[in-house]
């Protein structure tokens, strides 16, 4: 770990850290942890960190960012691995940006579960938020089907169901090979995921919580019934229902509009929140926030780490910046995070921003648009 304390620009492992000056009117500081991680990563983290700037010098707050090296470069640069007893440094931050994990000359999965799982379970952040916002309707996939249609929230649980064990194979090459993971769900990690559901769903427009299980094949998954009626009844003003997953996926292709907010299981959230960012244009559209409200979380882009793309300054930084968006938010920097949505809405509609796709514009070239509007 490096950290910077000066006002100048220094780089490390490909992320780019800069201070801007300090003015004596700033309200606020806060401590941002920055992990670049792997192949696009620290192009889009830099951009986006461009944009952090702005938002500094116009709403007057700071930020001290330290940077982490987690990612398969640095594994297989220096073998070291991101491991519970090094977490300490990322706990008394305030919020992390993560870019994106994953290297080809990596063991498959072994960094993704070390950094993205490893974060998730060793600060018990329980909430997987996944808003799916279409920025401008020609990014639509669907035919019939724009930004008046297209607008809701998934909430995945973060910590639990088959993520939260290894598991085992048994009897390997042999026809009788096995491979086996508990599904597991604790009551009280159902009743927090689901009360942060009906929390969210009661502060919004709409008022209304689905939940999405596949609790008739699935027995255990009974669970999220009951405790999902359990709690309903201490929310009366927020409208529910309950849909198993195969008809989720369906109706959000088919009738997106019936949809507020969502929240599911961990396996089932991991897909369906990527059905939403294809819903909303792709991965390049897509940020999410790993949350324990009251404690350090951190905020990413879903996609993936891209390394066909990786050192040509080609991918859209969209998704990473939305990322910032939510973490300014969950910093009480409203303000700031509604600045950056209507800037992204304001390029992709205005046609600066041409779109999301990966060579359409150069990266700082997005980041420049969004910088500048925010600037004013």
């Amino acid at each position: 770990m490096h950290k910077v304390n000066d006002p100048a620009s220094a780089r490390w492992e490909g992320v780019l850290v800069r201070f801007p000056a300090p003015s004596r009117d700033v309200k606020k500081s806060y401590k941002l942890g920055v992990i670049g991680g792997d192949g696009i990563g620290p192009e889009v983290t830099e951009v986006a960190l461009h944009v952090l700037d702005a938002c500094e010098r116009r709403f007057r707050f700071r930020t001290e960012r330290t940077s982490f090296p987690w990612s398969g470069a640095h594994f297989l640069k220096t073998g070291e691995r991101l491991t519970p007893d090094k977490l300490a440094p990322i706990r008394a931050q305030d919020a992390v940006l993560l870019g994106a994990i994953g290297h080809p000359d990596v063991p498959r999965g072994m960094i993704e579960r070390d950094v993205v799982i490893g974060l998730r379970r060793g600060l018990d952040l329980y909430v997987n938020l996944r808003p799916v916002i279409l920025y401008d309707d020609r990014l639509s996939p669907l035919r019939t089907k724009g930004s008046a249609e297209i607008h809701m929230t998934v909430i995945r649980e973060n910590t639990e169901d088959v993520y939260a064990a290894t598991g085992e194979r048994t009897a390997i090459g042999t026809p009788a090979e096995t491979a086996t993971v508990p599904m597991r769900f604790t009551r009280p990690g159902v009743e927090r995921i689901l009360r942060y559901a009906f929390e969210l769903a009661s502060r919004s427009e709409r008022k209304h919580l689905t939940l999405v299980d596949k609790a008739n094949a699935i027995t255990v998954q009974e669970i999220w019934r009951e405790v999902f009626e359990e709690l309903g009844s201490q929310y009366p003003s927020v409208q529910r229902d309950a849909m198993y997953v195969d008809a989720a996926a369906m109706w959000m292709v088919l009738k997106p509009e019936q949809f507020d907010v969502i929240v599911t299981t961990n396996l089932f959230g991991d897909i369906l929140s990527d059905l939403g960012a294809a819903l909303a244009g792709g991965l390049g559209t897509a940020a999410s926030g790993n949350i324990h409200p009251g404690r350090v979380s951190v905020f990413e882009p879903i996609h993936g780490s891209a390394p066909k793309y990786a050192g040509k300054g080609v991918a859209s930084p969209i998704a990473a910046i939305g990322a910032l968006a939510m973490l300014l938010e969950h910093l009480g920097e409203v303000d700031a995070a509604h600045a950056i949505d209507s800037a992204i809405r304001n390029g992709l509609r205005t046609g600066r921003i041409k779109g999301v796709e990966a060579g359409l514009q150069r990266t700082e070239q997005v980041g420049d648009v969004i910088e500048q509007t925010i600037g004013g």
